[in-house]
């Protein structure tokens, strides 16, 4: 674990501008450091060098299946402590299903609640260390 603890980083995985700002602009507020990436490889790559406290995941990506990049994620021996939080439009209970299976840790339905947004990554971090 990072001494981060003051300053949370969060790696967020977005292709939509407007909801990757809205994200970033609540957790920043909040306290927390943002990384982000919209292309699935460079995510990776980059969740490897800087080990992310939490990772939001938007499962709809243009250019990747988030639910692949979830396995990848869990699949890397070296990152699958790092809890992953599902961002997706879809909000049907199979679409939460497929996304925990995938080994997502928990679901947001977007758009997000920008009044509960913070507290949820909040409690989230709170709750990694098992």
């Amino acid at each position: 674990m990072h001494s981060r603890k003051s300053k949370p980083l969060i790696f967020i995985i977005e292709d939509n501008e407007f909801h990757l700002r809205l994200a970033r602009d609540l957790l920043v507020a909040h306290g927390m450091q943002i990384l982000h990436a919209s292309d699935p490889q460079e995510a990776v790559i980059l969740i490897e060098k800087t080990r992310p406290d939490l990772i939001l995941l938007d499962i709809s990506l243009k250019e990747a299946n988030g639910l692949d990049l979830a396995r990848e994620i869990k699949g890397n021996p070296l990152l699958s402590h790092i809890p992953i939080v599902a961002l997706s439009a879809h909000a049907t209970k199979k679409d939460e299903a497929n996304a925990r299976a995938a080994g997502c840790d928990d679901f947001i339905v977007k758009p997000i609640n920008t009044r509960l947004f913070p507290r949820q990554i909040a409690d989230k971090l709170g709750h990694q260390d098992k």
